[in-house]
């Protein structure tokens, strides 16, 4: 059955070719050696082939939004963090204390947190929460086929409301004990990998851990079998709120042409989905930096999407994408700013 939250999805629209093409003879004008600039020069045509300008705009209001579910699957012992943490986590995002929240304040970006799922009895937002808690998916589904259409239909809901208040670049992100199992799962069910290949340290595992959780994936990944080539299905089975809403809010944003980082396997393995629901999404996506869980460069690799900075962040609040936005508004300066070779006189001999 088609969840009629996505049937009826327009074409997601391109980014503009004109303007790329512009920026990028921009560049070649420019009193640099020819690629010169590398990634800065790539990072710059890349804003604004989204922005359909050139030369681009600086990111005036970029935006984070965090959001926080809980997973059944963390009673298996598959993270280093006993359930019920994600809700302190939560709440250290909004006293800004959290690594991304940290970094959003020296990057200019503000951090919204969203609770569509924690296992909570009083949520602080009746509007986003889908439910208390996912199932525990080596036993039972994620989430219900009605929690799984409302997941994606707030995803969407906040992606516009996130565009129609003025952000100009999204990073969306998710705090959740035991994510990164059912993200694992759903990185095996699509790329067809066996789960002792997509198995990471997550949260910093050690082996014990390690090996619980590559047997939640494995019995996880069995009962996928009949929906692997569904993504709402795949949301639905071995998924979780926190997966669903991701993948609603990638997928409405490419189709508001908003540009988005993106960074941690949680929103990797929810790009995916969303890419295979709105083909040509990824078009609006930039990968902020190369995770170092095996699943996500599997996941990128099929998304065709090269990661811009290599840091070794393996959190997935946002942290890696936010500390690229100031290289973004650098990109943005450089295009803006920078003398050309026939004002400056500044060039290459003509030997």
């Amino acid at each position: 059955m088609v969840d009629p939250s996505v049937a009826e999805l327009p074409a997601v629209p391109a980014p503009n070719v004109e303007a790329r093409r512009e920026a990028v003879a921009r560049h070649e004008a420019l009193a640099v050696p020819v690629g010169g600039l590398g990634a800065l020069a790539e990072l710059g045509c890349w804003l604004a082939a989204a922005q359909g300008v050139c030369p681009p705009r600086a990111p005036g209001r970029p935006r984070a939004v965090v959001v926080a579910a809980d997973h059944g699957i963390a009673a298996a012992g598959v993270s280093a963090y006993p359930a019920g943490t994600t809700e302190r986590q939560a709440a250290a995002a909004r006293d800004r204390v959290l690594p991304a929240a940290v970094v959003a304040d020296v990057a200019g970006a503000s951090v919204r947190v969203v609770d569509v799922g924690l296992d909570t009895p009083d949520p602080a937002d009746e509007r986003y929460r889908v439910r208390r808690g996912s199932g525990r998916i080596d036993h039972e589904d994620a989430l219900t086929a009605d929690e799984t259409e409302a997941a994606l239909r707030i995803g969407r809901a906040l992606a516009d409301e996130e565009v129609d208040a003025g952000a100009d670049l999204l990073v969306p992100a998710s705090l959740g004990v035991g994510a990164t199992t059912p993200a694992s799962t759903i990185a095996a069910a699509v790329t067809g990998l066996e789960p002792v290949v997509v198995v990471g340290r997550g949260s910093g595992i050690d082996d014990d851990a390690w090996m619980r959780k590559a047997a939640a994936i494995r019995d996880a990944l069995r009962r996928t079998r009949s929906v692997r080539r569904d993504p709402v299905g795949l949301l639905r089975v071995a998924g979780g709120a926190d997966l669903a809403v991701l993948t609603g809010f990638l997928l409405q944003a490419s189709l508001r042409r908003t540009p988005v980082l993106v960074d941690g396997l949680v929103v990797i393995a929810a790009a995916t989905l969303a890419e295979q629901l709105a083909p040509g999404a990824r078009q609006w996506w930039l990968a902020a930096q190369r995770s170092p869980e095996p699943a996500a460069d599997a996941l990128l690799a099929r998304l065709q999407l090269e990661p811009v900075l290599d840091l070794g962040v393996r959190v997935g609040d946002g942290t890696g994408a936010l500390a690229l936005l100031p290289m973004l508004r650098m990109a943005a300066r450089l295009l803006t700013d920078t003398a050309t070779a026939a004002d400056s006189g500044i060039a290459p001999s003509r030997a």
